[in-house]
């Protein structure tokens, strides 16, 4: 017990080290507002949105400090999506609805209609959102200063995630937790290497020369992970790349429940953690480091182990825990849940590693596509 208490210590010390390090990276390069120069496009991909759209619509057009046009892609949607974008176009000529192609074999959907999007654009940067996102009015402006300051093609930042059922609080904190526990922001920010690059899908500002020069949303078409495949394909190009901190700039409720979150974040799953090299690694960082702390805790209660080294452990995770929650400005009432939230998150990546291959089959806006 004594020796599992100090690899949980150890474990538990190593994203704790990395958050700390890109905290103060993050804080010190908060994107300032740019001139007023250059057109940004705000590109919306919408497929079954009528929920969702008007809010979005209405945070992109009240955008400032920067000239903005704004094009939704309406893909195939068989509710009320077209007609309120229609609507609100008729009253702001910043506005542009635009019908999308039928889906090409080889393509996910998404990819697809912000490669249409990309196409009608003429800005210099495009700006891909989410249809769950909403902008703040210097949401635009700030992610083009980041990227001047930076001189990145692709900035990218996680919005600040709203979570309403106790489901969408157990499982969405682990994207900022994923990002700034384990990944090296700093280093990211000196190399280029393409292993190094990540993003969140809901919004990415790109320059559209070099989003054009390198195949853009093509380049990644039968991906389901933009996150992950569109910054590593600006890096092999030997082109920079950046993450913000987005908190202030955006917010987006991605899902209503479990379900929802559970299917979400499976069907990308092979493209992330779940994959048979990958995915052993992670339970032992993330397991290791997050979830036997408590186990052991809950042992030395019942006197098998050593209580301080396991609350050590456990005050280590859930300290960093509660760091990056406060910074991203997430629920703080999420951080006593942590080690249930990496528990059910190793649970949906070795259940989409495990299933069975017809199971391997993700469905999303009602399309299927073969995971992995």
């Amino acid at each position: 017990m004594t020796v599992l208490a100090i690899l949980a210590l150890a474990l538990a010390l190593l994203p704790a080290a990395l958050a700390l390090a890109n905290l103060l990276a993050l804080r010190k390069s908060r994107p300032g507002l740019p001139a007023p120069d250059g057109l940004v496009s705000i590109l919306i991909p919408a497929r079954n949105e009528a929920g969702n759209i008007g809010p979005t619509l209405a945070a992109a057009l009240a955008s400032t400090g920067i000239p903005i046009e704004v094009i939704v892609a309406d893909d195939h949607s068989t509710d009320g999506t077209a007609a309120i974008v229609a609507q609100a176009a008729a009253g702001d000529p910043r506005l542009r609805l635009i019908p999308v192609p039928p889906l090409p074999p080889g393509w996910t959907g998404k990819n697809h209609a912000c490669h249409v999007l990309a196409e009608e654009a003429t800005g210099r940067h495009l700006l891909f959102i989410d249809a769950d996102v909403r902008l703040a009015p210097d949401g635009a402006a700030s992610l083009v200063a980041a990227a001047e300051a930076a001189g990145a093609a692709l900035v990218s930042g996680v919005p600040r995630q709203v979570t309403g059922s106790v489901g969408e609080r157990l499982t969405v904190p682990m994207i900022n937790f994923l990002l700034l526990g384990y990944l090296p922001i700093p280093l990211m920010r000196r190399l280029r290497d393409p292993a190094l690059g990540a993003a969140c899908g809901q919004l990415v500002l790109v320059q559209a020369d070099a989003y054009r020069r390198v195949g853009g949303h093509a380049a990644i078409r039968g991906s389901l992970h933009d996150g992950v495949r569109l910054p590593r394909v600006f890096r092999r190009a030997g082109l920079t790349t950046d993450l913000v901190a987005a908190s202030d700039l955006a917010t987006c409720r991605m899902y209503a429940d479990f379900a929802q979150a559970w299917a979400g974040f499976s069907k990308n799953a092979h493209e992330g953690l779940a994959t048979p090299r990958a995915l052993p690694v992670w339970t032992l960082l993330l397991g290791g480091g997050h979830v036997l702390p408590l186990l052991l805790v809950l042992a030395a209660l019942l006197g098998a182990g050593s209580l301080p080294l396991a609350g050590a452990a456990l005050a280590v995770s859930l300290v960093t825990r509660a760091a990056i929650t406060l910074f991203t400005r997430e629920d703080p009432w999420t951080i006593p849940l942590h080690p249930l939230t990496v528990a059910l998150a190793l649970a949906l990546q070795w259940n989409a590693l495990l299933r069975p291959a017809r199971a391997g089959v993700a469905t999303w806006k009602g399309r299927s596509y073969q995971a992995g």
